[in-house]
């Protein structure tokens, strides 16, 4: 049975299933409510007290926020004194980690006294952080933390591991092990946290040196006989790897795999989680504006591609989500195209599809523009006709044919169907639902939804299937792709890509946010926006 399935059954059978998956859906500022604290006690409550908030301030004032990653003393205009990281405090990812093995331990107590042939009600999770890759010699890829990781930890610095357990009293214990503090290696790449700083700094239990991996691992294996979940396929870090299954090998009990519980908690996303989903969108959209107001003619798609890069920074956005596709004319019916190399034509369309990242949470945003200023009738007819398509999917949310991503897909290929009917380019003798269907998906061979979080393509175990609740975060994109040798097709449609694409929030009141509503995507706005930079650079000429 799907595990996000089974847990929705043990947590609160008779709840709605947004409150089933996790516990703690929209937790007040530094106050966490759940069904038991890390002590194990009932109906308690996860806070960070007074003398762990001075703690942590007075570390910040004396190592002046140089530590092994940003914090609000070093970066005050990104991170509040209160949070951990951007927009999310301490409290929350303590939160985070008690619910994870409380929803492991709910999981294997439902198979009664047994599970996996042990009758251990204790459990142990390890999970590694990502490590520094390197795109030749010494010289590295930006880095990019594990998302799981950082989901329950806030870490940003590489080559960590967290160490979680629960024991049959249901007490949750929390450990990391981190690079040491090395003057020399600090030196050329900068400061580390070390394990001396890391459980005021993170809320864990104990700290310890990478060296104590493999001894504390078999310590704590061998007092508490516990289930191992590990993923081992994702792991980053080869020597943990070999850690874990040499103490499977040693305890005789299998890795479990632990991503399904992880997706399920960070399908639902929290308040701050919301906040900064609203943040880096709301990014996004803003650039995307200003990159179709000053595109035209005669520029490179690299040049568009930069563009989007730059203002998304300004913005504070800390990179791109993912390599953009800026897609001019014909490249546009290559639905992955990343080439971005070609000139902007008079009357080509650009298809852009960016997105940015901020704390950690990404946008992924699709709009289509005249590079010209003005759509060809074709082009315009197309253009409105999915403009009108998204509109109506994205009003389907949550009803009848979009209640789940896969019906809001199914709904999408039959619209597009009819409408390509509508306007010629599939035949009138076409009645069948399932054929109109299939019409749109041969134009559209895409699925329309996809969650969206910390990952572009988030939790993707996490079937398409599931009913949308309050706290899901996810994407309507449809598309029409004619290519130059679709012969069934007039040919003034021939060549001709268009996606549309917002990302769309279920908030805590079961209202339907949609947070790129700020980039413009009216037909007629769009044109607006469009033509403004060739009206300023008439002006500047004529002035000249």
């Amino acid at each position: 049975m799907n595990v996000l399935r089974r847990l929705d059954r043990l947590i609160a059978p008779h709840a709605h299933r947004s409150a089933a998956i996790t516990t703690c859906l929209w937790p007040q500022r530094c106050r966490y409510q759940t069904t038991t604290s890390s002590s194990g006690g009932p109906n308690s409550t996860v806070t960070l007290n007074a003398s762990e908030v001075r703690g942590v301030a007075q570390i910040l004032r004396q190592q002046r926020g140089n530590l092994g990653q940003p914090t609000s003393v070093s970066h005050p205009h990104l991170i509040r004194p209160d949070e951990l990281v951007p927009g999310v405090e301490m409290a929350e990812f303590k939160e985070r980690r008690n619910q994870l093995m409380q929803n492991i331990r709910a999981y294997a107590r439902s198979f009664g006294g047994q599970f996996n042939g042990h009758s251990s009600a204790s459990h142990m999770l390890v999970l590694g952080a990502a490590s520094k890759k390197y795109m030749s010699g010494k010289i590295p890829y930006v880095f990019r933390q594990n998302s799981d990781f950082y989901y329950l930890t806030g870490c940003l610095e590489p080559d960590a591991v967290l160490l979680l357990t629960i024991d049959e009293a249901q007490s949750v214990h929390s450990e990391l092990f981190m690079r040491p503090k090395d003057p020399h290696a600090e030196l050329w790449d900068g400061p580390r946290t070390g394990p001396e700083l890391s459980v005021p700094l993170f809320g864990v239990t104990e700290a310890h040196p990478l060296a104590q991996l493999q001894a504390v691992l078999a310590k704590r294996a061998g007092a508490l006989k516990p289930h191992i979940w590990f993923d081992q396929k994702s792991c980053d870090l080869p020597s943990l790897a070999e850690n874990m299954v040499r103490l499977s090998g040693q305890e005789q009990r299998p890795l479990l795999p632990a991503y399904t519980f992880l997706e399920a908690m960070r399908l639902l996303k929290s308040r701050a989680e919301m906040q900064l989903m609203r943040r880096t969108c709301d990014i996004a959209a803003r650039s995307f504006n200003e990159v179709m107001a000053e595109s035209r003619p005669g520029q490179s798609e690299h040049h568009l591609f930069a563009a989007i890069d730059y203002k998304c920074r300004m913005r504070n956005a800390s990179h791109l989500a993912y390599p953009p596709v800026v897609a001019a004319g014909q490249n546009a019916t290559v639905i992955h195209y990343v080439s971005n190399s070609q000139l902007l034509g008079p009357h080509d369309l650009v298809l852009m599809d960016a997105g940015c990242e901020y704390g950690g949470y990404t946008s992924d945003i699709t709009r289509t523009w005249p590079a010209g200023g003005r759509f060809t009738d074709p082009q315009r007819t197309l253009y409105e006709m999915l403009h009108q398509l998204q509109a109506e999917i994205v009003g389907a949310v949550m009803k009848p044919g979009g209640e789940t991503l896969d019906q809001l897909f199914e709904t999408t290929c039959y619209k597009l169907g009819k409408y390509l009917q509508e306007i010629g380019l599939v035949a009138k003798s076409v009645s069948d639902y399932k054929e109109l269907a299939g019409q749109g998906y041969r134009f559209c061979p895409h699925h329309v939804s996809h969650y969206l979080g910390m990952d572009v393509h988030d939790t993707p175990h996490v079937p398409r299937n599931t009913r949308l609740v309050p706290g899901m975060v996810f994407t309507v994109e449809p598309g029409i792709y004619i290519g130059q040798d679709c012969g069934d097709v007039p040919p003034e449609f021939r060549g001709i890509g268009i996606r549309i694409e917002d990302d769309l929030l279920i908030n805590e009141h079961g209202q339907v946010e949609v947070l790129t509503d700020a980039c413009v995507k009216d037909p007629r706005a769009l044109q607006e926006l469009c033509q403004q930079r060739q009206r300023d650079d008439s002006g500047t000429s004529a002035l000249l």
